[in-house]
Parts: C-alpha cells; sequence; structure tokens
C-alpha cells in the first residue's frame, strides 16, 4: 500500500488573530525558492535589499536573520503570498522552525516572534 503524506494546510498553526477584517496579516513578495518551497507556517525573516520575505536564517547577515511574521500559506517561487505578521496567538508545535534548530534556537524565534506580537503556545 502506498503512503500518502500530508502537509499541514494554510493557517492551522493560528489559534486565535486580532479582531477586525485581517488586522494580523499583511500581503508581501515570498522567495520561497524551487519546489518543494515554504510551507504554511514557516517562520519568515525580510531582505533588507529587496525586501522580500525568506526563511528565518538567524547565521545570516541579509536581514533574513530577524524574525518578521510567519507564512500564512504555502509558496513556491517568488509569489506574492499572505503573512501573519503580529497580534496574534499560533500553535508552536505547528511553526516550522529553521532547518535544525535546538530548543534554545527555538526559544530566541519565540521570543522574536513576541516582540512583534506573535504569542507562541
Amino acid at each position: 500500500m502506498a503512503q500518502l503524506n500530508e502537509n499541514r494546510g494554510t493557517a492551522t498553526f493560528l489559534v486565535s488573530e486580532a479582531n477586525g477584517m485581517y488586522r494580523s496579516r499583511d500581503e508581501a513578495t515570498v522567495a520561497a525558492g524551487a519546489a518543494p518551497g515554504l510551507l504554511a507556517g514557516t517562520i519568515l525573516g525580510k531582505l533588507t535589499a529587496g525586501g522580500n520575505f525568506v526563511r528565518y536564517n538567524a547565521a545570516a547577515s541579509t536581514g533574513a536573520e530577524e524574525v518578521a511574521g510567519i507564512l500564512f500559506e504555502a509558496a513556491i517561487g517568488t509569489v506574492k503570498r499572505t503573512i501573519v505578521t503580529r497580534d496574534c496567538e499560533v500553535n508552536g508545535a505547528h511553526l516550522i522552525y529553521p532547518e535544525g534548530a535546538d530548543d534554545a534556537a527555538k526559544a530566541t524565534a519565540n521570543a522574536a516572534l513576541a516582540a512583534l506580537g506573535i504569542i507562541v503556545r
């Protein structure tokens, strides 16, 4: 029997958002690269050159080392997508941290999200 793998869907990481029409979200350009791209729940940084959102990378020096939000929906290539940037609660178990992130790295990312008003539960 073939094994089927299901990725997390759009916004499954969200617990609650601020009142008001889309107050917790912005639309921006995400540079996700080639397939498989980025999944919903990926923690993002924002490049200083060009302003595109990319996967958060604490070791970078391009702007990607500063947490800027969480990807609301999957992205492949360079596309406009919804980014959760403030005033919400999220399920930490459903976030996608950088590859190899240990508990200390996750705590650092969670603290940076809290500074944006994104509370990780």
